[in-house]
């Protein structure tokens, strides 16, 4: 299984930096976050070009394309988000000792069974994925939106994107295998991690319980947690979110 499309690389010299999107997204999601990032900037899009059907598809296949664009650019370091955190906590729990320094952003599981309401919201993306249901994948997708920015142009165009990811004839029932399978065999296994880390978790978001951030970071020996209080933060704390990822991945206190 490869990646989707060649990275998209920006910036030169040490540190490199792998960016993992999220469900639906694209390298072009990816690229806010880095924007205070120096040295070397690498966005990649995960797509199961091969089909769902691939054997072991989900955070196992995710993890294996991150690790094969962090070892073709000679990454050191690496973010998460959402489904990119799954992927790299999945590599991290085989290679512990891979990256130097790694943000995880939305963490939305890690080897516990899912909270019944990002299960069930999955289960909803995967009916109108696999019927091919475009629409209705984006009204889904811009309800979950905060109520001041679900009708504006960017909110719709947010959905459109995603949307046509997440209904590609190879992404269907892509939710379904997310929502069934977790990141890690146990969480156990992170506790060998070498690398800082800062977690990034937000109340009040049910696709990414905070209780899954706190609990990445306590199994996580360098961690450092930070927890917001907006469940939108994705939207109304981009300013801050980039500066948390920049000045940690610089080497900054936080």
């Amino acid at each position: 299984m490869t990646t989707g499309t060649d990275p998209l690389v920006r910036g030169t010299g040490t540190p490199v930096t792998v960016f993992a999107h999220g469900f639906g997204a694209t390298a072009a999601d990816s690229r806010p976050f880095g924007g205070a990032v120096g040295g070397t900037r690498v966005f990649y899009t995960a797509l199961a070009h091969d089909g769902v059907d691939a054997p072991g598809f989900g955070h196992p296949a995710l993890a294996a394309q991150l690790r094969e664009v962090a070892d073709r650019y000679a990454a050191d370091q690496a973010f998460g988000v959402s489904m990119g955190a799954g992927a790299l906590c999945r590599l991290l729990s085989r290679t512990p000792d891979r990256f130097r320094r790694v943000v995880f952003l939305l963490p939305g599981v890690l080897d516990e069974v899912r909270e019944p309401s990002a299960h069930d919201r999955l289960s909803r993306l995967d009916r109108l994925a696999a019927a091919g249901d475009h629409d209705g994948v984006a009204r889904l997708l811009r309800d979950e939106l905060p109520a001041d920015v679900r009708d504006t142009a960017t909110a719709r165009e947010y959905a459109r994107r995603h949307a046509d990811t997440i209904c590609l004839p190879s992404m269907r029932h892509v939710p379904r295998l997310l929502a069934s399978t977790p990141a890690v065999e146990s969480a156990a296994d992170l506790r060998g991690v070498t690398a800082e880390a800062l977690v990034l978790g937000s109340r009040g978001d049910d696709a990414h319980p905070v209780a899954v951030a706190e609990r990445l970071a306590a199994h996580l020996p360098r961690a450092r947690l930070h927890v917001f209080d907006d469940p939108a933060v994705l939207w109304t704390g981009r300013r801050r979110l980039r500066e948390l990822v920049g000045g940690f991945l610089s080497g900054e206190t936080v």
